[in-house]
């Protein structure tokens, strides 16, 4: 079951200087800075309630993020919807026809179980699945 929209991905070049804005112009707070090599990025959750932001910096020219930013520039590269059993929402999905980049889940930011949905399924928008 979809519980809530978890965080919203943001690509940055710089996730220091990134996180300046949220912090100094909004007021709000920040996680550490977390690698997650798996993933070839850095993130920073920033705290907004029960939902967050996610600022993500590749940690290199390979990776989903340095593609993103290479392609499109910095921005919104995903929104990521809490789930309570995401091996579940995957075999939903699957049986539901629906295009899975990745049809296992992999471990992500702050300990969580990830999968993403391809964009070819959603018009467009990345969907990550998001199980803590």
């Amino acid at each position: 079951m979809i519980e809530k929209i978890d965080h919203i991905g943001i690509a940055v070049s710089n996730i220091q200087d990134a996180a300046k804005f949220y912090t100094e112009a909004l007021g709000l707070k920040v996680s550490e800075i977390e690698t997650v090599e798996e993933q070839k990025v850095k993130t920073v959750g920033i705290l907004l309630g029960d939902t967050r932001i996610e600022l993500l910096e590749p940690l290199g020219a390979e990776g989903p993020i340095a593609k993103f930013i290479e392609k499109r520039g910095e921005g919104i590269q995903h929104i990521a919807l809490k789930v309570d059993d995401i091996k579940a929402q995957l075999d939903d999905l699957k049986q539901k026809g629906i295009r899975l980049i990745d049809e296992e889940p992999k471990m992500g930011a702050g300990g969580a179980k990830i999968a993403f949905i391809h964009p070819k399924s959603t018009n467009g928008i990345l969907i990550e699945l998001c199980e803590r």
